[in-house]
């Protein structure tokens, strides 16, 4: 009974820390409400897109880690296999349903981004340089998040680069899911990308981001 309430603590306190909304607070630093301009979102992608790409490198590195970190721990303390995917599923759903902001977050990709290279850094390693490359050659990043998804969806269940596959049926089920969920959160992106009107980033390039 004891170790229920231990688990419940870190469940508990994983979803606080994942709820952390780190591009509202860098927006706010730098005197703009990112639920009102752009996107909207909280996420990293629109602080990039209306407060800056330094700010929004750091919403990234900081939505990363609290999806990183809290994982890293459960893998080091707890005993149960199970918990660190636990752990960074709860940082997920913080982020995405943040307490501190009526439940209503960003899109995970990069908590989900930390937590994975916690639990499958090969794995990971590969989605994310099919993300660098997709969004490379077409300047959008919900295109390129959208794609490593899908890769991470599909390839999880296959004993490939590290990954255990059908070994190890819970983290390829909720691999699945969170990936699928991501993708679902981009549903309005897609429907833009469908139509032609989602918005650019040029990351290199001194062209701003625009409709179309």
């Amino acid at each position: 009974m004891h170790e229920n309430y231990i688990i419940a603590l870190w469940i508990a306190i994983a979803y606080l820390i994942g709820g952390v909304p780190f591009g509202f607070i860098i927006g706010k630093m730098r005197g703009v409400d990112v639920r009102t301009v752009g996107s909207k979102n909280i996420g990293a992608t629109n602080v990039f897109r209306t407060v800056g790409k330094k700010w929004g490198l750091i919403a990234f590195a900081c939505d990363v880690l609290k999806g990183l970190l809290p994982t890293l721990a459960a893998k080091h303390f707890m005993s149960e296999a199970y918990l660190p995917l636990v752990i960074g599923v709860t940082c997920v759903i913080g982020h995405m349903l943040t307490p501190y902001m009526k439940f209503k977050g960003g899109k995970g990709v990069a908590t989900a981004f930390g937590m994975l290279i916690g639990l499958i850094p090969g794995l990971v390693g590969a989605a994310f340089a099919l993300f660098v490359v997709v969004f490379a050659l077409s300047n959008y990043i919900s295109l390129g998040s959208c794609s490593a998804a899908l890769f991470l969806a599909i390839s999880v269940w296959f004993p490939i680069l590290g990954v255990e596959g059908y070994k190890n049926l819970p983290q390829c089920i909720l691999v699945t899911v969170i990936a699928l969920f991501i993708i679902w959160k981009h549903r309005s992106n897609i429907q833009r990308l469908v139509k032609g009107t989602e918005n650019k980033i040029y990351f290199f390039g001194s062209k701003k981001s625009v409709k179309g």
